[in-house]
């Protein structure tokens, strides 16, 4: 759903910069820290601290980065440490890992996508709500400071 947070104003060529840049900030740390999942949630968040007393767009935006990359979080940790404790433990790969691991696999790309498609939107000033975390954003991020 795309639509301007406010209809009176739009953002800032900065502004709009700062929202985008929340949303590459997990792509970049993608390339980081691809085989640990927590090095994504550790540079949104702190681009999140780094942007939480800006503009409602930016903070807006961050925030609703940031909650997508704590689901990835939860989803990569326990595919991360289930292919642990195969090659360390158990080698056993069931079905049941497997189908995991494609599950995992299109989440994440299903978010790579959404969060590039959501990048290039708020650079062009547009909002973009993501389906559920929207919702959460907007409970989580007021208007006013």
């Amino acid at each position: 759903m795309n639509h301007v947070l406010d209809e009176n104003t739009l953002p800032t060529e900065h502004e709009a910069e700062a929202a985008s840049s929340s949303y590459l900030m997990s792509l970049i740390a993608i390339i980081a820290g691809l085989p640990l999942p927590i090095v994504n949630l550790i540079a949104t968040l702190i681009f999140y601290l780094a942007n939480r007393k800006s503009t409602y767009f930016v903070r807006w935006h961050c925030t609703q980065a940031l909650l997508s990359q704590c689901s990835l979080f939860l989803i990569n940790s326990y595919g991360f440490w289930w292919s642990m404790s195969i090659l360390f433990r158990e080698p056993t790969i069931t079905s049941n890992y497997i189908a995991y691991l494609l599950a995992a696999f299109i989440f994440n790309l299903t978010e790579f996508i959404v969060t590039v498609y959501t990048a290039i939107q708020t650079r062009k000033g547009i909002h973009v709500e993501w389906w559920f975390y929207g919702s959460l954003t907007k409970l989580l991020c007021k208007p006013y400071l």
